[in-house]
This record gives structure tokens, sequence and C-alpha cells, in this order.
């Protein structure tokens, strides 16, 4: 009968023993380390295994993943490209944003301070006449119009070729007259400049100005212009004076001259700014200006330039270099002529 095995099918070398005793247990003790070891290899062989097949399904994703991994690409690419397609879109638009320009002279016979104004005589010519011959030089006007509420100003117009558009005697101001004028055209129009009649010797370049000024300004809806204020007319309150934002923006208006010092006297130093009465609108805004209530400022000033500013607009200010001759008063004509006289303007 065979004696049983202690030790278990493991290593023949124990079974062929001759020792016994501290021998036997010193070669068992040796084999069941290397044993142990080579367990231990093993499992670092299948860890090693494991850990590498994990990172290569990391860097090469499967077939389903590289799938989605696509179609997101495709996903981000058709976006960049739309992208792309909406910024050229808008950059050709761009170019002609507010480009549609209809120039109105609006003239009414009834004024508080100068009644008849527009028919006035200046060296052979009546005043709107000279004012209507400055602006058809403009190079950004599509087409002009007078804008009057009285017959014999319409009459007048007619008689050397301006179109003239008939307006109600309810309007309280230039702006509320370009606007019913505005309604009252078949084709639209991206900005409306309200040009005074009252300025016979405007420049052409300055109606450019103003409209280009309103263009490049996309936060505004009203552009003007202003010029130097000569010490003589600091306290003529038929002057209007403003003052501007270091960006071009309007602050404020005033018949008073402004900024005012503590000396109460003009400051030969500061650079006072005379407005020019010139402006031009966004069409949308001005379809929202007679919609507006009248505001404080407007009422103390009279001035139609701050409803707009007082109701949160942005007005975009342009200076340029001009030999202001407005006709305020019956004494104006006779500064005007001789100024014209001088400089053989006829």
């Amino acid at each position: 009968m065979k004696p049983k095995q202690r030790f278990g099918p493991t290593n023949p070398e124990l079974c062929r023993s001759p020792f016994r005793g501290k021998k036997r247990e010193k070669i068992r003790r040796a084999w069941a380390e290397r044993r142990a070891k080579s367990q231990t290899s093993n499992w670092q062989k299948e860890r090693a295994k494991e850990i590498k097949m994990s990172s290569k399904s990391i860097c090469q994703p499967s077939e389903s993943s590289s799938t989605k991994a696509w179609v997101v690409h495709g996903i981000v690419a058709g976006a960049a490209i739309a992208i792309a397609l909406g910024a050229r879109a808008y950059l050709g638009r761009s170019s002609k944003f507010r480009s549609r320009v209809l120039g109105i002279i609006p003239a009414r016979y009834a004024s508080s301070r100068f009644q008849g104004k527009p028919l006035v005589n200046i060296l052979g010519k009546p005043m709107i006449q000279r004012t209507w011959e400055r602006s058809k030089l403009a190079t950004t006007l599509d087409h002009l119009v007078v804008a009057t509420d009285d017959e014999k100003i319409a009459e007048c117009c007619r008689g050397f070729g301006a179109d003239v558009i008939m307006t109600s005697e309810a309007c309280q101001n230039g702006t509320e007259r370009c606007n019913e004028a505005l309604q009252k055209l078949e084709k639209k129009y991206d900005i409306v400049v309200n040009i005074q009649g009252d300025e016979p010797l405007i420049e052409p370049e300055i109606i450019d100005g103003v409209v280009k000024a309103l263009q490049a300004a996309p936060d505004a809806v009203f552009s003007t212009a202003v010029t130097s204020l000569k010490p003589e007319d600091a306290f003529d309150p038929n002057r209007v004076k403003c003052v501007v934002d270091n960006r071009g923006y309007a602050i404020y208006f005033s018949r008073g001259l402004i900024p005012y010092n503590k000396s109460g006297k003009v400051n030969p130093q500061f650079p006072y700014m005379l407005h020019l009465g010139i402006q031009s609108y966004d069409s949308n805004f001005l379809k929202v200006y007679p919609g507006l209530q009248p505001t404080p400022l407007q009422l103390e000033e009279d001035l139609e330039q701050l409803k707009v500013l007082e109701n949160g607009y942005k007005m975009k200010v342009i200076k340029v270099d001009h030999e202001a001759h407005g006709v305020d008063t019956p004494e104006d004509v006779e500064k005007i002529e001789s100024f014209m006289r001088e400089r053989n303007l006829s």
C-alpha cells in the first residue's frame, strides 16, 4: 500500500528527497516561494495586458465610438461653415447698411420769429430755392423733397423744379413734418435727412457727413453737425450750443452757453460748439418719434433734439469747419447778403 502524499502533487523533488526534518522543510519553503513568485508574475502579466488593451481602446475607439466621433466632427464643421457664411453675408450687407437716403427740407410759413421766412429774397432768389440748389449737390441723397403746409411755399418750390409734399399744419416741428412726408412716399428709405430751409449756404459735404456718420454708428438713431461757436454768439439764444462725450455722442443742447463756468464769462480757450441744425434720422426711429411724449428739457429749451436724448436714444455728432449763416430773424438776411457779396457768391 502506497503511503499518503502529504504535500500534494506539487514538486516531485520533494517525493524523491532522502532528507528529513529541517532539510525537507527548507526545500518545501523554497518551492512555495518560487511558486508564489510565479503566480505573482502571471498576475502582473495579465494586469499589464488588461491595461494595454484598455489604453488601446481609448486611443483607438471602437467602430461605434468612431462613428459617433465622426458625426460630432461633422456637426462642428458644419456649424463653422454656417458661421463663416453668415459672417460673410453680414459683412456684405454692412456696406449697404442704411443705404437708401431721403433728403427733406421742411418749410412752414407761419414762423413765430420770422413769418414767411422760406420765401424771403436773398440776392434775387427765394431762400428755400438756395437751400434746395445746395442740397442737390450732396452725393448721398437718393431723393430730395420739400415738405410744407403752405400753398404759397409749394407753388414757389414747384416753380424752380422741386418735388413737394404737402403736410399738416398740426406738425409741431421739422422732425414731425419729415415723418409725415416720409409716410406719404411710396418708396422706402433707411435714412431721412432734415435739411434746415433757413441755411441757404449749407455745404453738401455736411449733408454727406451726417449721413455717413449715422451709417457708421448702428447704435445711434440720429446724427447732426456742429461747428466752432463765435464769441459774439455765446449768449445769443437763437444760436444753439452743444456738448458731446469723448466718443462723439451728444450729451446736451442748449440755447444758453454750455459749458458755463463760474466766472460767467466766455473762456476764449474753450472750444464751444454751435449746432448747425441739420440732422439725420434712422427711418424706423423717425416713425417712433411723434409718439414720444414731450419731455421737460425739450419744453424748457424748445429744442426737439432734447426729446431724443431724454428718452435714452443715442445721437452721433460730427464737427465741421463751417461759417454758419442761418437765417433766424429779418436782421440775418442783410448779414448773409453782405457775406455773399464779399465772396462773390451768387
